[in-house]
């Protein structure tokens, strides 16, 4: 698979994955019952496997490896911080407003991970 191709499945793999997280976080303040059916359980982990998977091909296919180059360190950082607070939101929160706090602070940290892979700074020019 060529790299347009990879960053094309790569790119839609984050929109799709994004879109779905903020629908279900939308869904949680609402206390909806759409939260309990069986795609929106299983769906997250189909797209979140493209995901990474296309991240690990693209990292290969661009001989980056996230120890020695610092913007990549910092998007796989902030890609287990994303996951942990989305756990937190969708699963293991204890209370609605824990879990509203986390995919609040999920998504700032989809922001920091969009800003880092568009800008290839984990500063952001800061500092």
């Amino acid at each position: 698979m060529g790299y347009e191709l990879l960053k094309m499945v790569h790119v839609s793999s984050v929109i799709l994955s994004f879109s779905l997280f903020f629908l279900r976080g939308i869904w949680l303040i609402q206390d909806s019952a759409n939260l309990r059916q069986r795609w929106v359980k299983i769906l997250p982990h189909v797209i979140d496997t493209a995901l990474l998977a296309s991240a690990i091909f693209l990292a290969m296919t661009i001989q980056q490896n996230p120890l020695e180059h610092g913007w990549l360190t910092a998007k796989v950082s902030g890609l287990l911080l994303y996951i942990g607070l989305g756990m937190v939101a969708m699963r293991f929160g204890k209370t609605r407003r824990i879990r509203i706090i986390a995919w609040a602070s999920a998504q700032c940290v989809f922001v920091y991970i969009v800003l880092v892979a568009l800008t290839k700074s984990p500063a952001l020019g800061i500092g």
